[in-house]
């Protein structure tokens, strides 16, 4: 019995010494310790190789290599455990960023090797900053070259992330055709925001992720990596916004070109050759281009801005977007593809898109005037994006009276489909009191904001009475009669 009693007990012994000794190293820190003694010592057994990344050429040209260096070592996650950094505040709000200080050393991981980078300051011997690749010779062949290209693709990705987007409006000033202005793009739509069918949106933010990773794949097919969109619907239907929210989740600025600014075919081109990639360039109301016939740009002009030769050598890494209300009476050389790759139809709003926008404008998932709205968009009542939003931002505080003023005007418009107006509109004083004085409302609000469904019907009741062009003179008519007289 005892002799079995002896290794039971020295074996308590050795896991209660290896237990505190655990305890010693990862509570006290003496693993750190340990970990940098074992690397000296690993160290004084290979051979290392040295490469320096410069700030600055020898002709004091900047060195870009050096600027994607400095964005991928911010990033490690080993500058975070090193034992100190510099922090400082980023271009956006609550944003950190991490720095090396002077000649301090990280370790980094790639493919299994370890690499360290020295980041040298300027001094006697160095003329400008440098950071010092530190590498162990029978790893070099394997790893530098995948490494110094993953840290090209890693810096870009995090230069797109954090990069500001812009908008950029074409001039029309003389003597500076073809250059553009730009202003921050600030636009807060995302694919979360706008009101398109659920599978729909799936749909096209796959084909937008297939689109940037498939550049190798269109420079195979002797391709111009580019993606082009045609946005075709009513107004209202959220196609701008629709774009904001490409812009938004591509990370890509908006080259908005006006064509009533564009001096001719020549400033079309020059306006191309202008825009850079990772870029959306967008054309609005293409349709009534063809329509105006002041426009100094020829149809020639737009199909070679399209699918041109310039176009095939400028246009990588963009995304062309084109709207129109109705495609109908297009030109076919400007919808084949090749020029416009995706049709994407921007209808009014049907019940799935009205419970988006119920739960943007408003917050409500589900509300018991759901079931009657829903009746009449399958009756064929509808309206467009914007006049059902704009309704619930007047009446944002309160749900119930926005979706009674959807419901009032999905009434209407089962009369009379299109002079719907649906914005609300602030007047002085002496115009509410003319306004009074004619007996008609200047809008569906009233000050009050209250009953929307009597001043629609007494608004659109009089309209009839104006379209059956009557020559006998009215009074004012109470708000029961003009609902009689609207049909409702």
């Amino acid at each position: 019995m005892k002799i079995l009693l002896v290794p039971i007990l020295l074996l308590f012994v050795i896991l209660s010494l290896l237990f505190l000794l655990r305890v010693l190293l990862f509570k006290t820190g003496l693993i750190y310790i340990t970990k940098k003694w074992w690397r000296s010592i690993e160290d004084c057994f290979h051979v290392y190789q040295f490469f320096k990344v410069p700030e600055f050429n020898e002709n004091m040209q900047k060195n870009h290599l050096y600027r994607k260096v400095s964005i991928y070592l911010s990033s490690i996650a080993s500058i975070e455990d090193s034992d100190f950094t510099n922090l400082f505040t980023g271009k956006k709000p609550h944003d950190i960023v991490l720095h090396l200080d002077p000649n301090q050393v990280i370790d980094d991981y790639f493919l299994g090797a370890r690499v360290s980078w020295i980041n040298q300051e300027k001094n006697d011997t160095n003329r400008c900053r440098t950071f010092v690749l530190k590498i162990r010779r029978t790893d070099k062949r394997k790893i530098l070259r995948p490494y110094l290209q993953h840290i090209h693709i890693t810096s870009d990705e995090l230069e797109q992330k954090k990069k500001d987007v812009k908008l950029y409006i074409n001039n029309d000033s003389p003597g500076q055709s073809g250059h553009w202005r730009s202003v921050p793009f600030k636009h807060p739509s995302t694919f979360d925001t706008i009101a398109m069918e659920s599978d729909l949106k799936n749909k096209l933010k796959s084909d937008l992720e297939s689109f940037l990773k498939a550049k190798h794949y269109y420079h195979r097919l002797g391709r111009a990596w580019k993606r082009s969109y045609l946005l075709y619907g009513p107004s209202g239907t959220g196609k701008s916004s629709f774009v904001a929210a490409i812009a938004n989740f591509l990370g890509y600025d908006v080259y908005d070109i006006d064509l009533s600014r564009v001096l001719d075919d020549s400033g079309m081109k020059m306006l191309l050759l202008q825009t850079t990639c990772k870029s959306v360039i967008l054309i609005e109301d293409l349709d009534r281009f063809f329509m105006d016939k002041s426009t100094r740009v020829s149809l020639s002009g737009i199909l070679n801005f399209m699918d041109g030769a310039l176009n095939s050598c400028c246009a990588d890494e963009r995304i062309m977007v084109y709207t129109m209300n109705c495609k109908d009476h297009a030109d076919p050389a400007i919808l084949r593809p090749g020029r416009v790759d995706v049709h994407i139809h921007f209808p009014l709003c049907d019940f799935s898109a009205f419970k988006t926008l119920a739960h943007n404008y408003l917050g409500v998932k589900d509300h018991k005037l759901f079931p009657q709205v829903e009746e009449f968009f399958q009756t064929g009542a509808s309206l467009s994006a914007a006049e059902i939003g704009e309704l619930m931002i007047a009446n944002r505080n309160s749900p119930s009276r926005a979706l009674k003023s959807v419901v009032a005007a999905l009434q209407t418009d089962g009369d009379r489909r299109g002079s719907l107006n649906i914005r609300r509109q602030w007047t002085d004083n002496s115009s509410r009191k003319s306004t009074d004085d004619s007996g008609e409302q200047s809008g569906v609000f009233s000050k009050e904001g209250v009953n929307a469904t009597k001043d629609i019907r007494k608004l659109y009741g009089l309209l009839r009475l104006k379209s059956r062009k009557k020559s006998e003179s009215f009074d004012r008519t109470p708000d029961s009669k003009a609902g009689q007289s609207c049909g409702l």
